[in-house]
């Protein structure tokens, strides 16, 4: 498997956030090998959007490396889960896309442990849930998407594409009917299908 190339980063966010449908995260965990396809995505659109939390270009230690190069790792928690993102635009652009949900594709048995014995729909098909399933937790933060352990790689062509707005952040203004969630057409692991 190839680990994308760090120009693949180098594009319009809601291009990438389009085109990450497909490629695998592969986590090299210390239990075993797991992958996952990512089959949904969310932009969140930096200093101009009210959902993202750089809006304004808000600057802290949590949002830190968003104005770092594209391609790094954000992860943030939110609750007792960990979500994971990949940091997209020009640096000192503060712009990210949350992965949303993925397919399992390898290590099945450990993430049916990771998420205790759960149904197998239900292991990976919303940011919280696929972190647990795939073991990936804030130690990720600041890395980047083409160093092991944690990395992508080229994966499969998606052909049919949905898109529509975001989910969960209702107070967030005009910015809640964006259509910046880009998912699969079809795929029976994304969070939400409307």
């Amino acid at each position: 498997m190839n680990i994308v190339e760090r120009e693949f980063f180098y594009q319009p966010t809601l291009d990438l956030a389009k085109d990450l449908l497909g490629k695998y995260i592969v986590h090299e965990h210390s239990s075993g090998l797991l992958i996952g396809k990512i089959v949904e995505t969310e932009a969140y659109m930096g200093p101009e959007d009210r959902a993202a939390h750089s809006f304004g270009n808000r600057r802290t230690k949590r949002t830190e490396v968003m104005f770092g190069e594209p391609g790094l790792i954000y992860t943030y928690q939110m609750h007792t889960h960990t979500l994971i993102n990949v940091v997209a635009a020009p640096v000192d652009t503060p712009n990210a896309i949350l992965i949303r949900a993925v397919e399992p594709i390898e290590g099945m048995e450990l993430m049916k442990e990771f998420r205790k014995n759960q149904p197998m729909k239900q292991w990976t098909n919303g940011p919280g849930k696929l972190t647990k399933a795939l073991g990936i937790t804030m130690e990720s933060y600041g890395k980047h998407w083409t160093e092991k352990p944690l990395y992508l790689t080229e994966g499969e062509k998606v052909t049919a594409i949905s898109a529509g707005p975001r989910i969960g952040i209702e107070n967030s203004g005009e910015a809640v009917h964006y259509p910046y969630r880009f998912w699969e057409t079809g795929n029976p692991f994304v969070s939400k299908t409307r």
